[in-house]
């Protein structure tokens, strides 16, 4: 199981007082260093965080590992994607005032305009992920849509407790076993952390986990390096244990 590290935080920490640093290339080289397989930025519509700049640079200098483009299905980040190549863009949808993605995309809804953005970047040879709640439904219009792949929303389940966690894991698990079925590569990704990511890593097709936030909050704590070695130690474990239902 891959683990793909979003460094936008860092970016963010940098922009919140218009330095220089902390620079998010160094903290992607530390990731690596640590054992992410990937990184992962988001260039958002508004800049906020990760800029132009900053994707240029992780993409010219980060060669041996995957490199996900976060972006919004619009002509202006397709041609972004298309110029950069990236080695995998997920789609993502975008508000302006979110403090962080809140869910997964509208598909019935803009339909048009994500089909319009994958046959644009994949006819390149960059593979597409759709950025999807953990439904059935939006599996199979993933599938025909013709994404490559997809990465599940595990937000709900991070921020459940009890019964309605199970729930939401139950969800998980459903939607990665058909997406496996139906011939979709599968990620997951949104809320995880030291604390839940092990029933989600536990999870057998899931091909990928793209975290940021937990592991940059605890890269404070413990180093970035110590970080990332710890989320990967319990994804390991998890995997040689198999899923236990709590």
């Amino acid at each position: 199981m891959l683990l793909g590290v979003n460094v936008d935080h860092v970016a963010t920490i940098r922009e919140a007082r218009g330095e220089t640093e902390p620079d998010p290339l160094i903290a992607a080289k530390m990731a690596i260093d640590g054992g992410a397989d990937g990184i992962t930025v988001h260039l958002r519509e508004d800049r906020r965080h990760i800029n132009d700049r900053d994707l240029r640079r992780v993409r010219s200098n980060l060669k041996k590992v995957e490199i996900n483009l976060e972006m919004a299905a619009i002509n202006e980040m397709v041609n972004i994607a298309l110029k950069i190549r990236p080695d995998l863009v997920t789609l993502v949808p975008e508000k302006r005032a979110e403090l962080t993605t809140e869910g997964g995309l509208e598909l019935e809804k803009c339909s048009k305009k994500i089909k319009k953005a994958i046959d644009s970047i994949q006819a390149k040879g960059i593979p597409v992920s759709l950025f999807i709640n953990p439904a059935i439904k939006d599996i199979h219009m993933s599938k025909q849509l013709g994404a490559s792949m997809v990465e599940i929303h595990t937000g709900l389940y991070a921020n459940a407790a009890g019964r309605k966690q199970i729930s939401e894991l139950e969800r998980v698990r459903k939607a990665v076993k058909r997406g496996n079925e139906i011939g979709l590569l599968v990620n997951a990704g949104h809320g995880l952390k030291f604390s839940n990511v092990k029933n989600i890593a536990a999870i057998k097709g899931i091909r990928g986990l793209y975290i940021g936030h937990s592991i940059i909050a605890n890269s404070i704590y413990l180093g970035l390096e110590s970080a990332v070695k710890e989320m990967k130690r319990l994804m390991k474990q998890a995997q040689n244990l198999g899923f236990q239902e709590r």
